[in-house]
Formats: C-alpha cells, sequence, structure tokens
C-alpha cells in the first residue's frame, strides 16, 4: 500500500495515477473530501486528514509500506511561510509516530542551501526534519512548476509583454511540468528497495528554460508577439505587497534574488542523480492560452 499525502494536488494526483496504473494499491489522503471523486475514480482508498493534525495523519497513514509527503504552500494562509512550517512539523511528527518503511518527500531545488534564500530554505528545515526519522527517506528535490507562470499568461497575451523577475531574461532556469514530477515519484516509489537510508535525486524537464523562452512560447502559442521583460528590482516589493501576505512576498523576493544571483536554486553539488521529464515548456502552457 501506498499512502499519498496531497493526493488531490498537481503532483500528488499524478503520483497516485501513475501508481494506480502499475496495479498497486494507493491510499490518497486528502484535506478536504469534496476533492475525492477523481481519486475514486481511479480506484483509491480514500482518508481524511488535517495536514497540521499529526494524529489523523498518523492515521491515516495506518499500515501503508510507503508514503509520499509534499509541503504545501496555502496563499490563502494568513502568514503562508510560518503556516508552511507548521505543516512540516506536523509531517515529521506523524511519520514518527508510524512504522513506515519508506518515505518520499518532495522537496525544492536549493533546499541545500543554508543561508535564507526563501522558499527553499522552507524546505531546507523540511528536510532537516525528515533526516531524523528512522525510515528510509529519499528527498526528491523538484524544479520550479511550468505552471506557476499561468497567472501571467492572459495578461502577457493581452499586452506583448510577460513580466519576469528573472533578470536577465534569457537566463535558463531549471523548470518541470508537476505531472512529470508525479510520474517520476511514482517511478521511484516503485523501486524494489532505495539503496541508502537516505538519498537525494533532483527532477527537471528535458531542457533548462529562460523567461524569454517563455515568451517564444507564448507567441508560438496564441499566435501574437509576446516579449519578456526584467521588472526593474527597485519595484519588486510593491508589487508583491499588492498580491500576497507580507511572509509570502519575503519568501517570493529571497528566492527570485537568489536565482539571478545564479547557481543557488540548482542541483546541489555531488548530491548524485537527476531525473528528467519529457513535457516541453510550450506543451505545459498549451492548456492556460485563453481561447479566442
Amino acid at each position: 500500500m501506498f499512502a499519498i499525502i496531497g493526493a488531490a494536488g498537481n503532483v500528488g494526483y499524478s503520483t497516485s495515477r501513475a501508481l494506480r496504473d502499475a496495479g498497486v494499491p494507493v491510499r490518497a489522503i486528502l484535506h478536504d473530501a469534496a476533492k475525492a471523486a477523481r481519486l475514486s475514480e481511479i480506484g483509491c482508498e480514500i482518508a481524511v486528514a488535517d495536514l497540521q493534525d499529526s494524529a489523523a495523519l498518523a492515521s491515516a497513514i495506518g499500515d501503508a509500506d510507503a508514503v509520499q509527503v509534499i509541503l504545501p504552500l496555502r496563499p490563502q494562509a494568513a502568514d503562508p511561510a510560518e503556516d508552511m512550517c507548521r505543516s512540516g512539523e506536523s509531517l515529521v511528527a506523524a511519520l514518527s509516530q508510524t512504522r513506515i518503511k519508506q518515505v518520499l518527500a518532495i522537496s525544492d531545488y536549493g533546499a541545500h542551501v543554508a543561508d535564507d534564500i526563501g522558499m527553499p530554505s522552507v524546505f531546507h528545515e523540511f528536510e532537516a526534519g525528515l533526516r531524523g526519522l528512522q525510515s528510509h527517506i529519499l528527498i526528491l528535490r523538484s524544479a520550479e512548476h511550468m505552471h506557476n507562470w499561468a497567472r501571467s499568461i492572459p495578461d502577457a497575451i493581452q499586452s506583448g509583454v510577460l513580466p519576469s523577475f528573472q533578470d536577465p531574461v534569457d537566463m535558463e532556469q531549471p523548470t518541470i511540468s508537476a505531472r512529470n514530477l508525479g510520474v517520476i515519484a511514482a517511478n521511484l516509489l516503485l523501486l524494489p528497495e532505495w539503496e541508502k537510508p537516505l538519498s537525494i535525486i533532483h527532477a527537471e524537464g528535458p531542457r533548462r528554460y529562460s523567461a524569454a523562452d517563455v515568451a517564444t512560447a507564448l507567441s508560438e502559442l496564441s499566435g501574437k508577439t509576446v516579449r519578456a521583460r526584467p521588472v526593474p528590482r527597485s519595484q519588486w516589493e510593491g508589487i508583491f505587497a499588492k498580491g500576497m501576505p507580507a511572509s509570502l512576498a519575503d519568501l517570493l523576493i529571497k528566492s527570485n534574488d537568489a536565482k539571478n544571483k545564479g547557481g543557488l536554486i540548482d542541483v546541489e553539488p555531488n548530491a548524485g542523480e537527476v531525473r528528467h521529464g519529457s513535457t516541453e515548456l510550450v506543451d505545459a502552457l498549451r492548456p492556460f492560452i485563453p481561447k479566442a
């Protein structure tokens, strides 16, 4: 039995689907029972537990042989950064209450960096908690998800300008389709055994892309010319402050600063294997193009 925490999300559903396609039992652990329908349709057992209720999570994991955990960002929380930390602590506490043999944890590129670089630093602390468990731990660090560009697409196509916090806009960054990440995770869970008590694997797409590549893809998909334009650093705080709580804005500003320095939010040196998804950027963005 494989337990997938956060199975209703993009990555969790992809993992669950791949495991069910392989014919193995899956227990989908959800925060909201209303999101269970498509998981039930593919034959998943359903369990409901609040991510910050460690006892309920431990009970939901139950007799599973392996579990996949993911630390979600909940932008609607009053303090999203603190909310992520509480969720991470609850996940570790729940896992410590079980006799789970294997834990696959979705983490973040750059989580190896000890300095405060925003979002990857939240995962740095999460990984530190996981390392204290008695289970075999596989940390799967994910590049940024391609669909994170989706919110910018309608305005970019309408205006012809894609604002980017990547500067320069032709700097290539690791990124991956969330669906591909879920499939990679499923393939790792299906391995007969994990070689080491602690393994770190990175996952990214077939190649790296820049903001300029995103603009080119949008031009191709929409038939309109779109160009990437860097947002001046002096404007970042005002832009982020308008749309999100201060703690989330701080995480994202620090993360983008780290990306622009180059080399920080990347594969950990000498960390070992990198697995590559097959979905190209243009295909990942295609569903988000507004219909004419």
